[in-house]
């Protein structure tokens, strides 16, 4: 118990001085403090120089919650409790093997080193985002995570920071089912990772964004504006009752596993989910609808 007590108290520490590093440029290139406001602040600009709908306030519905949830849940949640269940998980899952006489790297199905790095990386990179479209899948159509995602699909007027309203359990249900399937490809630093992640969420803050893009006919492989609006459209037709449109960064699984649906131009389509009128405005009241919900039905 004292190692995991340890773990604990070192997993805020070592996170907060890495946050702060970040937030004082002491690290590397790989800053993602400062990466992910320069990426946001670019695809605010395309949105305003190239908007899809001209209409939209430049401050739009809900700009500053959603930009308020995306440093929430990019860098704060880490230091509540994300860096610290992720070491636990870790610690608990290698003290279980190596009570068996075994050890994580024993199930490699491969060596990152015996591969060129890029080749490493692409791998890791379709691994991620295969293995996170079919959790989307899941938070759609399990109630008990829908409640959940719904924080995500009250957004009511798209834009990039929109890409980052979520709840905090999310990224728990995500990195849990990520965790092993990574480790069974290959080990990879945060800097080596890095290009991988800032691409995520380059993809995912322009397919939230107000531009009416679909990149022609690398539309098949890569998530679009053209395509994710549909995927928060409020009313779909009840054969895809559960939702459509699930790819993260890569639309291809989406086509491959016939979840694809885009029937016309989405531009003026209303957005959210049935019932929304009544979904809460604030972030601490998004925050604690999902267990509010649940107490709901179970009395």
């Amino acid at each position: 118990m004292d190692k995991y007590i340890e773990l604990i108290k070192n997993s805020y520490s070592g996170y907060w001085n890495y946050l702060k590093n970040e937030i004082l440029f002491q690290n590397h290139w790989d800053n993602y403090f400062y990466g992910l406001i320069g990426i946001s602040l670019l695809i605010w600009f395309l949105e305003l120089w190239f908007p899809w709908r001209k209409d939209q306030p430049i401050f739009r519905k809900d700009f500053w919650l959603d930009t308020f949830y995306m440093f929430f849940n990019f860098f704060l949640l880490n230091l509540i409790i994300l860096i610290a269940l992720s070491n636990i998980a870790s610690e608990l899952l290698n003290d279980a093997l190596s009570g068996i006489g075994l050890t994580l790297s024993d199930f490699q199905l491969f060596d990152s080193d015996d591969l060129p790095k890029w080749l490493g990386l692409l791998i890791f990179f379709l691994v991620s985002d295969f293995v996170q479209w079919n959790t989307h899948r899941l938070l759609h159509r399990i109630p008990f995570l829908w409640n959940f995602h719904k924080v995500h699909h009250s957004v009511k007027e798209m834009g990039f920071a929109a890409h980052l309203r979520y709840h905090w359990m999310e990224p728990v249900v995500y990195k849990s089912l990520l965790y092993i399937p990574l480790a069974l490809i290959a080990n990879y630093s945060a800097q080596d990772v890095s290009l991988v992640y800032f691409f995520a969420i380059a993809v995912g803050h322009l397919n939230h964004a107000n531009l009416g893009w679909d990149y022609g006919v690398l539309k098949y492989i890569f998530n679009n504006p053209k395509m994710h609006i549909w995927h928060h459209a409020k009313d779909l037709p009840k054969h895809v009752r559960f939702g459509v449109n699930y790819g993260l960064t890569l639309s291809i699984w989406d086509y491959i596993f016939k979840t694809d649906y885009v029937p016309y131009n989405g531009r003026d389509i209303e957005l959210g989910f049935r019932g929304d009128e009544s979904f809460p405005k604030d972030f601490i009241k998004q925050e604690l609808y999902p267990l509010m919900s649940q107490n709901e039905e179970a009395n």
